[in-house]
């Protein structure tokens, strides 16, 4: 289960993001790192995180907590910053955010040799599966929380919905981005991850994860009757993809010994 919180203040925009997220207070006293459901990219970069960050919180791996935000459009009203008020404003409704990590630093890419060798394995399997391309050493989208990684920002992931021509093909492609994934040096065991994660992403946790979405995200200008189709989309791409053989697997491992 997600919970639903509200918002109740904007503290601050975060400019390092593209979309212009903002750190917020919620009813329930918490901060959160807010995801605008109006920004450029529209609601899908909202079902990436959501489907990509639950995935990985299902498979054990670390990401903040989730949650859904009702947004009060006049929540922007008294910001100085005319594109923010625009931002508020496009973004009544449901949005998503995700559990602000106080203290938090980012991961320095120059610090590999610290990451266990399993988890780094683990999140290049976990990227390649879901084609997250954003998780770089020049924006490597991963936190260092009380000494442990955090993973953030899945919005870039499941490229295949921003054109959902021929979905079901690309479903088997083997990601050649994950040649630039900052923990790939490190991962030194990613057969072994692929035997141990595999085997979690069932149809039925799948089935589970695409019921989150909320139909406001969904049917906005896809090419779908209505957003229970566009749901059977997303679980029918992600059970595809966890399908052996894995191609993304394979292209992992070369392009791992490439760079080692």
């Amino acid at each position: 289960m997600i919970r639903t919180v509200t918002a109740t203040r904007y503290v601050t925009p975060l400019r390092e993001g593209g979309s212009l997220p903002a750190l917020i207070e919620a009813d329930d006293d918490g901060l959160y790192v807010l995801k605008f459901r109006g920004a450029g990219q529209g609601p899908k970069v909202l079902i990436a995180e959501l489907l990509c960050g639950e995935l990985g919180r299902a498979l054990g791996l670390p990401v903040p907590e989730i949650v859904f935000v009702e947004l009060d459009p006049a929540l922007g009203r008294n910001e100085p910053d005319g594109e923010i008020q625009d931002l508020v404003e496009a973004s009544g409704g449901l949005n998503l955010a995700l559990d602000f990590l106080p203290g938090a630093l980012a991961f320095d890419p120059l610090n590999l040799a610290a990451v266990d060798p399993d988890l780094a394995s683990a999140i290049v399997w976990f990227d390649a599966f879901i084609t997250n391309v954003d998780r770089t050493p020049r924006n490597t989208n991963l936190l260092l929380w009380h000494r442990r990684l955090q993973l953030i920002d899945h919005g870039a992931a499941l490229i295949f919905h921003h054109t959902w021509a021929d979905y079901q093909t690309r479903a088997l492609s083997p990601f050649a981005a994950i040649k630039d994934h900052v923990l790939l040096p490190a991962a030194a065991d990613i057969r072994s991850a692929d035997a141990r994660l595999a085997p979690l992403v069932m149809p039925d946790r799948i089935a589970a994860l695409v019921a989150l979405l909320p139909d406001v995200w969904l049917d906005n200008g896809a090419p779908f009757a209505d957003a229970s189709t566009q749901r059977a989309a997303y679980a029918d791409f992600l059970n595809r993809r966890i399908r052996a053989p894995r191609a993304f697997v394979e292209e992992a491992l070369n392009a791992r010994a490439q760079r080692v």
